[in-house]
């Protein structure tokens, strides 16, 4: 059973909530290209204004996904070395069977994966472990322009 950690004390800020949204756009070279877009969302969270909540970031479209990770060149290859082995891009996929195309294996690694992940921030910070960076993967098979939905929803 969890227990309540003494150590640090709770706070309650109450005021006004506060909805802010933006976008990250940039570069992606697809085939499990992992991109750290942590600034990106600290500069959103900065701009929105907002010191006490949740952020949202989301991807939108069917071969991409957001989550966390230390970012380091092992981890990364580490990353797509698992994703190859759970859902190799050689496979016969009914999806590029039904729709004649070859990515069948970047819409299930998205769907593995997920296109959203939620951060709390205090104090105008992002709550992320000391190594832990926000990323955005590219699945699909080839170089894109993406745009990534930021939604910073506090006081």
């Amino acid at each position: 059973m969890a227990s309540v950690n003494s150590q640090h004390t709770p706070t309650l800020r109450e005021g006004l909530v506060g909805l802010f949204t933006d976008f990250i756009e940039f570069s992606s070279e697809g085939n499990a290209d992992v991109v750290r877009i942590t600034p990106q969302v600290r500069e959103v969270l900065r701009r929105s204004g907002l010191s006490e909540g949740t952020l949202t970031v989301f991807a939108p479209g069917a071969t991409a996904a957001v989550t966390t990770i230390e970012f380091e060149p092992g981890v990364v290859t580490d990353l797509q070395s698992v994703l190859d082995t759970i859902a190799p891009p050689g496979r016969r996929w009914r999806h590029n069977i039904n729709n004649g195309d070859g990515n069948g294996h970047s819409h299930v690694r998205a769907g593995l994966v997920g296109p959203s992940l939620s951060v709390p921030f205090t104090q105008g910070e992002l709550i992320l472990g000391r190594w832990q960076e926000v990323v955005f993967c590219d699945f699909d098979e080839r170089p894109r322009e993406r745009r990534v939905a930021v939604q910073v929803m506090g006081i």
